[in-house]
């Protein structure tokens, strides 16, 4: 029996129609544990995003631009890959309208869609005769044989002098928050937002340094709810006034406080976010006591306090003396010891390996991104032992990677080739670094979202006919989730509620991906700072970018006649100032640092 059958007939004997498989585990993370990866499981396709539904007699994934061609690569015939956001494409809604028949009933795990969605949902089916339902148990759970137990890592304390506050202050500015909303308290179930704020970090999660866990702040109480056997004796004796109880105690807390609350005070409401379970809403059973809002946690996590900044400077300083290592060794490899048996996932064992070396290290940020050729255009590939492509000197080389170290994380991809590029490899690269100088370059007044500025990186592109599917730039954690909002530069409306602002982080990564021949990305990780300005239009703030990726751009790849003068300026000074803060970190008679020396002179 396949997965898909088992499943079906458990769906029958429950008298549901269909069901709901999220890639996102109970708070909503981008990326999860294994005993979380249930679509995965179900499907086969590995991607960090998309949703699965399957009904009786038929199974589709939805999954967005960054995937489309690994979906297609990874479902077999079961299943119909749809692409998120083309316009032939039907949302899950639409799709089970078309499908079902009459009176269906669709299922989904509460713990694992967000209220606002399950409204949605709720709303569209019951207007055309069907129901959704909260199944009790996860279906995928009951067929999901050797299913991986949750984590029980142990959780640890981040000091002070890179958190940069402690987390008490935190805790007061948020409960002050509330009282100023007239809020009696918030629901968080963000595991970044939590490891924030307590200035905890754990490793339940691969390169994400969060713990499962739920949090609850009230005007005068703090509670964290968590396995408890994760609770070292550093940790209990650094969350000084904070309530432990059981992870899933929350849920019965939630139903005595609503009562309480909702008899006692109810001109004060209970404040979650957008991401918050639909299973946390039952649990409180008080909807009409709920405000929905961004969390006040998301806004002041992303903007970091100059601790925080200045690791990220320092971090990114030693990260790209691993990567100048790394790109000497890979040249050496390729074009010295003519090794043609390279492998993509050995090359990313080696980049690794330099990291681990570096001080404060703590582990990669996410899988590396080491691909060749046709690979590349994989906007996420995993290269896989056994097998991945081996790297060819005539091929494109896309290498996107990052590191966790205790006073920052890092984000940064860089394209080379290591033979004679084409015409078009050229005209591509060129057009793709065009966009990235002039995000850089950037100068916008305060209430500007990343919404506005998406389509600069993408001008020199649209003038070839050329684009690229994904976001320009997402907000980076300090020593937390690679991604984090609520801000970014892209194209999805969500992006036009948050503004940037001083201090918080954004990666500036426009690429071009030909399907079956290349892929192109350059990514830097950049900071927004105040700009002194000789007008103030209006009388407000204006912003600009400071870049703290320091690694070389490959210049064999640029054509210098399709570049402004200010374009070349500008990498001509960027080159100046990664040999600059880098060359003080390797030895002169390295490979590393004559790499980084002949990568870096002026064009």
């Amino acid at each position: 029996m396949t997965k898909l059958q088992a499943l079906r007939k458990v769906l029958k004997e429950h008298n549901y129609h269909a069901y709901l498989v999220p890639t996102e585990d109970a708070h909503q993370s981008e990326y999860i544990a294994a005993s979380d990866a249930r679509r995965s499981f179900i499907s086969g396709f590995t991607g960090s995003a998309g949703t699965a539904v399957v009904t009786l007699d038929k199974a589709a994934l939805w999954t967005d631009g960054r995937y489309f061609l690994q979906a297609s690569q990874q479902l077999n015939s079961d299943w119909i890959l749809q692409k998120d956001g083309l316009p032939e494409t039907p949302t899950r809604e639409e799709w089970l309208l078309q499908v079902l028949e009459k009176n269906s009933t669709v299922a989904i795990d509460p713990t694992l869609i967000t209220y606002e969605k399950s409204k949605v949902l709720k709303e569209k089916l019951e207007k055309a005769g069907h129901k959704l339902v909260s199944s009790q148990q996860n279906l995928v759970d009951l067929v999901w044989e050797s299913k991986p137990s949750p984590p029980t890592n142990p959780v640890m304390v981040l000091d002070v002098k890179y958190a940069g506050k402690p987390f008490q202050e935190k805790v007061k500015e948020i409960q002050k928050t509330l009282a100023e909303k007239n809020h009696w308290g918030l629901v968080v179930s963000a595991l970044d937002e939590i490891a924030w704020l307590f200035n905890l970090r754990g490793t339940d999660i691969a390169f994400n340094p969060v713990f499962l866990s739920y949090a609850l702040v009230t005007l005068n109480e703090v509670y964290l709810y968590i396995d408890t056997t994760k609770i070292t004796p550093e940790v209990k004796s650094h969350l000084t006034n904070v309530i432990i109880k059981p992870y899933n105690a929350i849920f019965e807390d939630l139903k005595e406080f609503g009562t309480h609350h909702v008899s006692n005070t109810p001109e004060k409401k209970l404040l979650i976010d957008q991401r918050c379970s639909l299973k946390l809403v039952e649990a409180f059973g008080q909807p009409r006591y709920l405000d929905v809002l961004r969390n006040p946690i998301q806004d002041a996590k992303s903007i970091k306090n100059a601790t925080e900044l200045e690791g990220f400077r320092q971090c990114h300083r030693r990260d790209a003396a691993a990567l100048c290592r790394y790109f000497a060794w890979l040249e050496n490899e390729l074009l010295v010891k003519k090794n043609a048996e390279l492998s993509e996932a050995a090359a990313a064992d080696k980049l690794e390996e330099f990291r681990s070396q570096l001080d404060l290290f703590k582990g990669l940020s996410f899988d590396t991104i080491s691909s060749t050729g046709p690979n590349g255009a994989i906007i996420h590939y995993k290269p896989e032992h056994g097998t991945c492509a081996k790297i060819r000197v005539d091929q494109m080389y896309l290498c996107d990677s990052g590191g966790q170290y205790l006073d920052g994380t890092t984000d940064v991809t860089r394209t080379l080739h290591f033979g004679t590029p084409t015409e078009e490899e050229i005209d591509s690269f060129t057009r793709v670094l065009k966009g990235h100088i002039q995000i850089d370059m950037l100068v916008f007044p305060h209430g500007t979202t990343g919404y506005i500025l998406d389509p600069v990186a993408r001008l020199s592109l649209w003038r070839a006919g050329l684009d690229f599917r994904h976001g320009t730039g997402h907000g980076v954690g300090s020593y937390l989730n690679v991604h984090e909002g609520p801000h970014g530069i892209g194209i999805r409306p969500t992006l036009n509620e948050a503004k940037l602002l001083a201090g918080m982080t954004v990666t500036n990564e426009p690429g071009f991906y030909k399907d079956g021949s290349y892929g192109i990305r350059i990514e830097n990780v950049l900071l927004i700072k105040n700009v002194d300005t000789p007008n103030k239009f209006g009388g407000v703030n204006f912003y600009g970018f400071e870049h703290v990726t320091v690694v070389p751009i490959q210049t064999k790849l640029v054509n210098k006649a399709l570049l402004t003068p200010d374009e070349i300026e500008w990498l001509n000074s960027y080159h100046k100032e990664c040999f600059d803060l880098v060359s003080p970190l390797l030895s002169k008679d390295e490979p590393g640092y004559k790499w980084l020396e002949r990568e870096t002179r002026a064009i």
